[in-house]
């Protein structure tokens, strides 16, 4: 898709999963099923499969620069999704890029999918996770954390926070945006819960965002489309073996003005 006969593109931070389930491969998936071209600096090379993480590397912060230099200084960013930035230095370097393209466009959205740890509780970052995502937290647009990250995080430097509720009980998975003082205009989305575990959801949660954004959809709209889009990708979902199985990005979809099966209410 292009905007002015140049392709909408969405610069990404995240880590290398070579199961190929979540991290940059989810990105890269989810953002072109909205026909936005994705821009992939990795931060991390992990060592994992489907269910477990077992190591983390995260790429030297010089290289990271220069990658982004090269990007920046030669094509337009309309938004920009940041995954795990697998070290407190990354971080760092990944705020000070933002705040760089914010001088040229103060409305740049960003979109942070704060992960911690992996669903298993293993470590995706060398230190303190939480403490790294500090300076990003305080430029993000949005930030998309589930249940234990946002208890984890303070999430008030952010304008608008969607808490979601995969890792919680019941039928439904609801979800929960909060902007405007993190407090007002509140709105829920229940999803009916599907059977299983997933690995990359939230990954592909924050990416499709990422994509709407850039194409220029307002927060709700942008919230809602990708939201849709995920659903579809976990009912579609496919296994690679024992454990979480992988959301299918990869397909034929289009947003739908329908709103079921996710029941939204301000």
């Amino acid at each position: 898709m292009t905007s002015g006969g140049t392709c909408v593109s969405v610069l990404v931070f995240s880590g290398l999963d070579p199961s190929g389930g979540a991290g940059m491969a989810a990105d890269l998936a989810a953002i072109a099923a909205h026909g936005v071209h994705a821009l992939p600096i990795i931060t991390a090379l992990t060592v994992q499969d489907q269910n477990r993480v077992y190591g983390v590397e995260p790429v030297d912060s010089a290289m990271l620069v220069r990658q982004a230099d090269a990007l920046t200084g030669a094509l337009r960013i309309d938004a920009v999704k940041i995954g795990i930035p697998g070290s407190g230095a990354n971080a760092e370097v990944i705020a000070r890029i933002i705040a760089r393209l914010r001088e040229k466009n103060p409305r740049l959205p960003v979109v942070l999918d704060p992960v911690l740890a992996s669903g298993h509780g293993d470590a995706l970052a060398v230190g303190d996770a939480r403490a790294a995502l500090a300076p990003l937290l305080a430029l993000a647009t949005l930030v998309v954390p589930n249940l234990a990250e946002a208890a984890a995080l303070d999430c008030s430097p952010c304008p608008h926070v969607l808490v979601t509720g995969g890792h919680g009980d019941g039928p439904f998975v609801i979800n929960r945006y909060l902007g405007a003082g993190h407090g007002h205009h509140d709105r829920l989305w229940r999803w009916p819960r599907l059977p299983g575990q997933f690995h990359g959801s939230g990954c592909t949660l924050a990416a499709a965002i990422a994509a709407r954004l850039a194409l220029g959809d307002d927060i709700g709209a942008a919230l809602g489309a990708a939201q849709a889009f995920v659903h579809a990708t976990l009912a579609g979902a496919y296994s690679i073996g024992p454990g979480q199985r992988i959301p299918r990005r990869i397909q034929s979809w289009t947003p739908s003005l329908d709103p079921e099966p996710g029941i939204d209410r301000w």
